[in-house]
């Protein structure tokens, strides 16, 4: 794997392809910046170098060229507050004034482009853009491992232009080898909590679970269709009743693998999906109607706490229930809990997803589990066994 670790940039312009995609309010305030501040590390060794700076990103999804919304000026000061440094800001990404400013750029210099999804060619993948891209500096560092999956001119296609001066930077760096230990180099027993509302978004990951994990936690929404697949009565529960026979192949395959697949032995459940509706807990096979699953019980949370504090190796992708209400997120809470306990006793703790990853840094834990992943779809799509192309160009 060729990393910025071993290269000096002295003299050197680096673009680094970063995920600034971060969530902005409606004053255009960063409420949440640890997806810049996991780049740090990066900027920082490129500057000490002696190298200079050119930050590439995308924000948001705008659908007709430049939105004010979705422009990066919006975070440049917040950048450079985190640096201790003034950053540069072009108002394009691959017009005049970022030619302009990129070769005005100094050696300890940072510059910020505006948003390459501003233009159409960045997610065509198109190959003139990625080369007006390319002419701005004289090294690529990819360091967006939550944009890795995405064939786009940015994060996939520029690398054609650097030939040996292409590299991963710290942060995705260390992405793939933290995946790793969950995928390759496992320490056993090793168990992989999945949760999230549908069977059908983690079908191949299962799958590849299946070969690699000694236990498979199944909580969130999608446990329900696992259940009524078994012919258990899951009342309004979400099910996905076209993997009704998805879900019973992958409980047989995950038993000619030896490899046990946990259910919730019990539920939190409620008469209508609010926070604020009636509570009562029951068997996950007997719920009944006019009630529907929204959490995994206290049953369930012992059971699934003693699994994950035994194991050497967690892998955790995914709620255990509705977190975004406070009613039925103990069960999640619990996971949590369990994977810092077992971090503590020298497991390797891996969390990912992004609803995992705000329910750990909500509870202030997120420091306290060996790893917690940047990627959404980049993370999924590798626990998928995929080739993604983002990597694929810097190896080649």
């Amino acid at each position: 794997m060729k990393t910025i670790k071993d290269y000096n940039f002295s003299g050197k312009k680096a673009i680094i392809r970063a995920d600034f995609n971060v969530p902005l309010d409606k004053s255009y305030n960063i409420t949440d910046d640890s997806r810049i501040r996991a780049t740090l590390p990066t900027i920082e060794k490129i500057l000490e170098d002696g190298g200079s700076a050119i930050l590439v990103s995308h924000l948001g999804r705008p659908k007709e060229g430049p939105e004010d919304k979705y422009s990066l000026r919006h975070i440049v000061d917040h950048i450079g507050n985190l640096l201790n440094r003034e950053v540069k800001f072009a108002d394009d990404c691959i017009g005049d004034s970022a030619i302009e400013k990129a070769k005005e750029l100094k050696p300890g210099e940072v510059l910020l482009l505006e948003n390459v999804r501003f233009y159409k060619e960045e997610t065509k993948g198109d190959k003139e853009f990625a080369k007006k891209l390319a002419s701005l500096g004289d090294v690529f560092v990819n360091d967006a491992f939550g944009a890795v999956h995405r064939a786009h001119a940015s994060t996939t296609i520029i690398a054609e232009f650097f030939h040996e001066n292409k590299m991963f930077g710290h942060l995705l760096s260390r992405e793939l080898n933290s995946i790793d230990k969950v995928l390759s180099d496992i320490k056993r027993p090793y168990v992989a909590v999945i949760g999230g509302a549908k069977v059908s978004t983690k079908i191949d990951v299962l799958n590849n679970l299946i070969d690699k994990a000694d236990d498979i936690i199944i909580g969130g929404g999608m446990m329900f269709t696992f259940i009524k697949a078994q012919g258990g009565k899951t009342g309004d529960s979400l099910i996905e009743n076209d993997y009704l026979e998805t879900a019973r192949n992958i409980l047989s395959y995950a038993k000619t693998k030896g490899t046990k697949i946990h259910l919730p032995i019990d539920t939190v459940i409620a008469d209508e999906f609010s926070n604020e509706a009636n509570i009562k807990s029951c068997n996950s096979d007997q719920i009944p109607d006019g009630w529907m699953g929204m959490d995994i019980g206290e049953k369930a949370s012992q059971h699934f706490s003693a699994i994950i504090e035994a194991s050497n190796n967690v892998l955790w992708n995914g709620p255990m229930g509705v977190t975004e209400m406070p009613n039925f997120a103990s069960g999640t809470e619990a996971v949590v809990k369990a994977m810092v306990k077992a971090t503590e006793k020298g497991a390797f703790t891996l969390v990912g997803g992004g609803d995992s990853v705000s329910a750990i840094s909500q509870l202030g834990m997120d420091d306290q589990v060996s790893y917690v992943s940047t990627g959404g779809g980049a993370l999924l799509e590798y626990m998928e066994g995929k080739e993604l192309p983002g990597i694929k160009a810097i190896q080649e």
